[in-house]
């Protein structure tokens, strides 16, 4: 109802309008905290209920400083459910409706929260996510909200997926928990020691790059566990690095069994992941029918992504299709999709992908002829990307 009544309103006519009331200003600005807090409990009928409320208010009245917050908020919501081309059209005018307020650092780092961390990954390059939500962060550091820790969570998030040089996201983590100590605040800590064991275990296998204190998960069935949902990606994630395919599945079955992430990009790395995953306990004959249906979710769900952002996922997806075609030895269109993988995350800046994607390209061609020179390039290749990211995995 409320997205129908933003197509009927939304003119020239309403963009002139602004929000007078004081009282009113103050009941959408409460409304998005409520949204706010609601959305950090899971609860999320609630958040979308008092989003709702206040977008409608700012459609009835006019628009006001809060508005595109709102907005934008409700579109995170509504794009976890269906990624539609005019949601993130909407989401894109309200980004366009900040530049008439005067606002201040927090309401920057929720806007850019929001529309980066939630929506934009859709379509926009990861790595201009990134870029803008470090631009949240330090908005909300000057004006000293929490809500830049949140936009923090993101930037580490987001720089994971698009491989960004491990030594140096390890730092960044660090500093972001260094602030959190200094400002005596808890906010996102648990998920950045979550992210710094990722990381750490991708450098090195955290041998020398750990540290003692850990993220803290609580009980893992508990649906209104928050941390669950990162426990679970992230050790699909370390699982698949490490080459333990049957904790691989496991976790990622986990993962991909949690509602509520349709809004997460981890989970369509978890989902790529699966798919190579299976791929290779197909070829082991192991877990053969589910290895079958997994394979095929995840060419799904990269082709449903790739749809939006030929830049994030169509890598993804030609790797995906290069490894399924080498199951039916259609040796030239696998070579193709290979290449086609190798260079597409290479244009994309995914230098872990890229190497991911020459390793694979190596294992076919090492598995027609052991000595086959087409197979030592790939593999070169494949050290001097992962040597580039920093790993040692």
């Amino acid at each position: 109802d409320t997205l129908k009544m933003y197509e009927e309103v939304y003119d020239d006519d309403w963009l002139e309008r602004k929000m007078e009331d004081e009282t009113m200003r103050t009941v959408v600005k409460f409304y998005g905290a409520i949204t706010f807090l609601a959305f950090l409990s899971r609860s999320r009928y609630t958040a979308i209920c008092f989003i709702c409320k206040a977008v409608q208010l700012s459609l009835q009245n006019g628009a006001c400083v809060y508005t595109p917050l709102s907005l934008l908020q409700l579109m995170g919501f509504a794009m976890e459910d269906k990624h539609a081309a005019n949601l993130y059209h909407i989401a894109k005018n309200a980004l366009s409706l900040l530049e008439r307020f005067d606002v201040g650092g927090d309401q920057i780092s929720g806007v850019f929260m929001n529309f980066y961390g939630r929506i934009a990954w859709h379509y926009e390059p990861f790595q201009v996510c990134g870029d803008n939500l470090r631009r949240g962060f330090e908005s909300g550091l000057s004006s000293g909200s929490n809500l830049g820790f949140h936009c923090a969570f993101h930037v580490i998030k987001t720089a994971i997926i698009s491989g960004e040089k491990l030594d140096s996201l390890l730092k960044e983590i660090d500093y972001y928990l260094h602030l959190l100590k200094t400002y005596k605040s808890v906010v996102t800590r648990n998920y950045l020691l979550i992210f710094r064991e990722t990381v750490s275990l991708l450098i090195d296998s955290g041998e020398a790059t750990s540290i003692q204190e850990k993220a803290v998960f609580g009980d893992l069935n508990d649906p209104g566990n928050k941390p669950r949902e990162a426990f679970f990606h992230h050790s699909a994630i370390r699982c698949y690095w490490s080459g333990h395919t049957e904790r691989c599945r496991y976790f990622s079955q986990k993962s991909m069994n949690l509602t509520g992430q349709g809004g997460q990009p981890t989970a369509y790395i978890v989902k790529f992941l699966f798919g190579l995953n299976c791929l290779d306990l197909l070829r082991n004959n192991k877990q053969v029918n589910k290895s079958r249906e997994g394979i095929r979710v995840a060419i799904a769900a990269m082709e449903d992504a790739a749809t939006n952002s030929e830049w994030n996922f169509m890598n993804k997806l030609r790797l995906l299709e290069a490894e399924q075609l080498t199951l039916t030895r259609d040796h030239w269109r696998a070579i193709n999709k290979y290449d086609a993988s190798i260079e597409s995350a290479k244009k994309a800046g995914f230098i872990h992908e890229q190497g991911l994607a020459c390793e694979k390209a190596g294992f076919y061609f090492k598995n027609l002829d052991r000595n086959n020179k087409k197979a030592r390039e790939y593999f070169k290749q494949a050290c001097e990307c992962f040597k580039e990211w920093g790993s040692s995995v």
